[in-house]
Parts: structure tokens; C-alpha cells; sequence
């Protein structure tokens, strides 16, 4: 407690001293201060026999929350926990109080309060990790639900990794498919999609695997060898319907369950690149290389990067080829994708932030300032049209509340140790972030 305001010990006369209740020491935690919150935790009856916890805001919330031991506190020791509610009771949620909700254990609420994790570790303000069982150094890449079943979702990955909840993601447990425990292979799930209860997964070497009961069950499906390039995206669009992206550009529609595929542009990004040398696109003459990242908009349309960062590529229902486009900035693109309303966004190496002026597709984009350190954002995930969270590089996670002009960094994820690759939002309520070394961070909607 270095950072207190003050220490105060209440005098104690002899009475109190012959008696079990022993001096009170308050604690105002400075470090924890706010203009419009007070916080203060109070020990009494020393050694440690009670323990209180209280929170307050200048409109009148308060949560307070206490617990007793007879010798020392304990995990499970929790006897009171209320919330007294001003006008503004039901506006301080679980998240801004820190301390956590005031169903959990005090202890626990301690931790929290004073920004730790039950292991001690500085606690996510708006995310909490999940432990998973997998191996260390699995990259988590994809994760989905069952529309028709909100709480049911699989969150895929490199080694063959394939989990399923049926708790929201507050816990997970390894699923297996037969028919992809090919003992020469060891499948890198890349995409996951479903629509109602048909369910899609792609990954590398090509697989493609196919449920129609909400993923009780996985059909594989054989594709073709000649196949241009590794399956990275799916998209299931209606009743035995889905889109299928490769690395290469390649784009394929099915409407028969993905026996039969058409392709919906008539060359991959390669032979439109190098049959239009005299495009004008900076890197783009024999270009032989494949697209990095490839984002897909609500409404279809299509965004990727080069994997060498120096162009992207956009293409719309319809058009015949992608089209390419000049980078804004000096410094190679990192990733893209785009906004609620339509427009892109773009990041760069180095941790730089772009939004595209506008909707739909543009290569005229403004730098908005964002506290990235360095690191580079490989992701931008929305919670809503203003609010969106960003991730990158060595753990690095911020956040936006007016769709992207202006950012601030959650410091407390500065301790993981890790990439953060993925945002996706499912709700308002629920979503996200995923990252190497099998890190997954729920939001605590």
C-alpha cells in the first residue's frame, strides 16, 4: 500500500483492547483515485479477522463488500456482499467498480479491486483470460457460434486444435473429428463459419469439413488438388450455401452443401497482377506472392493484403478481378478490414492506424493517433458502430469509443506475453481476442 493517501489508526482504549475487536486501519488508495470515485479498504480486528471493501461514485452508487475469517482470509470467506443503489446504481457495472461483480467471493473482489488476477498478475479491466486446454505454442486463428444455439461455439487453431463451449466461452474442452485424424497431417484450422446450424471449416494442408446439425457431427468434404492455393476464409451464406477464399485470391461459391464450387473471379490474384503490368501498382508487376489477410465485409465484399505489405486488393460481388490499389502510406501495410459503416480501415507496420474516407472502397485515408508503442496492429474488432478494440503485437490491446479517430491503451494487458492476432465481436455482449501460445480473452460484457 506505498501509494495510500493516508494511514489512519483509530485510537483504541482499553475496553476496545481487552475486548475481540482490535484498531481499524483505513487505507484510501490513491493509486485507484478518480474525480467522480471514492475507494477505500478498511482492515479491522487485527490479526486480520474482517476485511471490507467499499465503492463509491458522486451520484450515490455504492457496493460494499466484506468477509471474516477467525484466524486468517480465506478464497471462500465472503458474509456480505451488497450493492446500495443510487441513481446511477444500475450504470456501474461489473467493469467500472474493478472490483469485479458483487456475485463473486470478497477475496476475489479484492484482487480485482486493487487490480490483480487471482494469480496475482494485474488484472484485463474489460477482458478476462480463459484457460484452455491445449499445448503451449498453439496460434489460435478462428472462433464461432451456433447462431440457433447462442451459448455453443468452437474456437479453432494450429495442431489440429478444435475446442467447443457450450457455456458462452467461459470454458472449453477439446472436440474431435474422425475423419480429419489423417496421421500424416496435422491440420492448421484456419476459418470457421455457420449459418443457423450448418457449420463450415477450412484449413491447411486443404480440408474442408462440413456439419449440418449445429457441430454434433462433421462431414469432410473432398476438394479438389488443383485447388489454387490454401483455403484461409469461409463464409456460410444460406441453406447449403458458403464462400471460400485461398490464399491466392481464388474465390469459390457453393449452393449444394460444397460437393460443386464455382468460381466467382476468373483468375487469382497472381495472373490478374502480372497480366496487367502497366497497372501503376507499386510491387505489383510479376508478382508471384500471396495475400496476407483477407476480411470480408457483411455485405460480401472483399479486402486483402499482399503478404509482402506494399498493396492491397479489393473485389465486390460481380467484378471479374480483384483490384489493386497503392498503399497511403510510406510504411508497408500490416493488415485491413472494415468498419460498421462500410469504410476501411488499415493498419501499418510500425502500429500506424488509418480510416478510409468515407464508405465502401477508397485509397484516399486519414492516420488517426493510436498509443501502439511500436507494435503492430494485426486486428480491429467492433464492438459497435463507435466502439471497437484493437490488438497487435506483444500483447498490446486498445480501444476507441468514436469509431477509431482517437485510442487508449489497456495497460493491464501489457503483462501478456503474446500476440494477439483476432477481434471478433459477436453482440454487444459478447466477444474475443485471440493469440498465440493458446491465449483467449473474454470480453466481460
Amino acid at each position: 500500500f506505498c501509494h495510500s493517501a493516508c494511514v489512519l489508526w483509530k485510537e483504541a482504549g482499553a475496553a476496545m483492547a481487552n475486548s475481540c475487536h482490535a484498531p481499524s486501519l483505513c487505507l484510501p488508495i490513491a493509486s485507484l483515485s478518480h474525480p467522480n470515485k471514492t475507494f477505500m479498504l478498511t482492515f479491522s480486528s487485527f490479526p486480520l479477522h474482517h476485511i471490507a471493501l467499499s465503492f463509491s461514485s458522486s451520484r450515490g452508487a455504492v457496493l460494499e463488500c466484506s468477509a471474516s475469517s477467525r484466524s486468517r482470509l480465506s478464497r471462500n470467506s465472503c458474509t456480505r456482499c451488497s450493492a446500495l443503489g443510487g441513481e446511477d446504481a444500475e450504470q456501474v457495472g461489473r467493469r467500472q467498480l474493478v472490483i469485479g461483480g458483487v456475485a463473486f467471493s470478497c477475496s476475489t473482489a479484492a484482487s480485482s479491486f486493487l487490480g490483480l488476477g487471482a494469480d496475482g498478475e494485474e488484472a484485463l479491466s474489460e477482458f478476462e483470460r480463459v484457460p484452455l486446454p491445449v499445448d503451449p505454442g498453439v496460434v489460435l486463428l478462428d472462433i464461432a457460434f451456433v447462431p440457433d444455439e447462442i451459448d455453443h461455439g468452437f474456437l479453432l487453431g494450429t495442431r489440429q486444435t478444435l475446442l467447443e463451449t457450450k457455456d458462452g466461452g467461459k470454458s472449453w474442452a477439446p472436440c474431435s473429428i474422425p475423419s480429419a485424424e489423417d496421421e500424416e497431417f496435422n491440420y492448421r484450422y484456419n476459418s470457421i463459419s455457420f449459418n443457423g446450424k450448418e457449420g463450415w471449416i477450412i484449413g491447411k494442408p486443404a480440408i474442408l469439413l462440413h456439419s449440418s446439425n449445429g457441430g454434433e457431427s462433421w462431414e469432410r468434404i473432398p476438394l479438389s488438388a488443383r485447388l489454387p492455393g490454401t483455403p484461409v476464409l469461409i463464409k456460410g451464406t444460406g441453406k447449403n450455401s458458403a464462400e471460400m477464399v485461398t490464399d491466392e485470391g481464388a474465390i469459390y461459391v457453393t449452393s449444394n452443401g460444397g460437393y460443386n464450387w464455382k468460381a466467382a473471379v476468373e483468375e487469382t490474384v497472381s495472373a490478374t497482377l502480372n497480366r496487367t503490368v502497366s497497372s501503376g501498382i507499386s510491387g505489383a508487376s510479376y508478382y508471384t506472392g500471396t495475400c496476407s489477410t483477407v476480411n470480408r465485409s457483411s455485405e460480401g465484399d472483399y479486402v486483402a493484403v499482399s503478404s509482402r505489405g506494399n498493396f492491397y486488393l479489393t473485389w465486390e460481388p460481380g467484378q471479374p478481378y480483384w483490384q489493386p490499389h497503392n498503399r497511403t502510406s510510406g510504411r508497408r501495410i500490416q493488415s485491413m478490414g472494415w468498419r460498421p459503416d462500410g469504410g476501411l480501415w488499415l493498419a501499418v507496420r510500425g502500429g500506424g492506424v488509418y480510416l478510409g474516407k468515407g464508405t465502401g472502397v477508397t485509397e484516399d485515408f486519414q492516420e488517426v493517433p493510436i498509443a501502439s508503442r511500436g507494435f503492430g496492429i494485426l486486428d480491429i474488432g467492433f464492438r459497435t458502430k463507435d466502439e471497437a478494440w484493437a490488438a497487435g503485437g506483444s500483447g498490446i490491446l486498445l480501444r476507441t469509443f468514436d469509431g477509431g479517430k482517437s485510442w487508449t491503451r489497456d495497460k493491464a494487458a501489457d503483462n501478456i506475453a503474446a500476440n494477439l492476432y483476432t477481434v471478433k465481436f459477436f453482440s454487444e455482449k459478447r466477444g474475443f481476442v485471440l493469440g498465440n501460445d493458446g491465449i483467449l480473452l473474454r470480453y466481460l460484457g
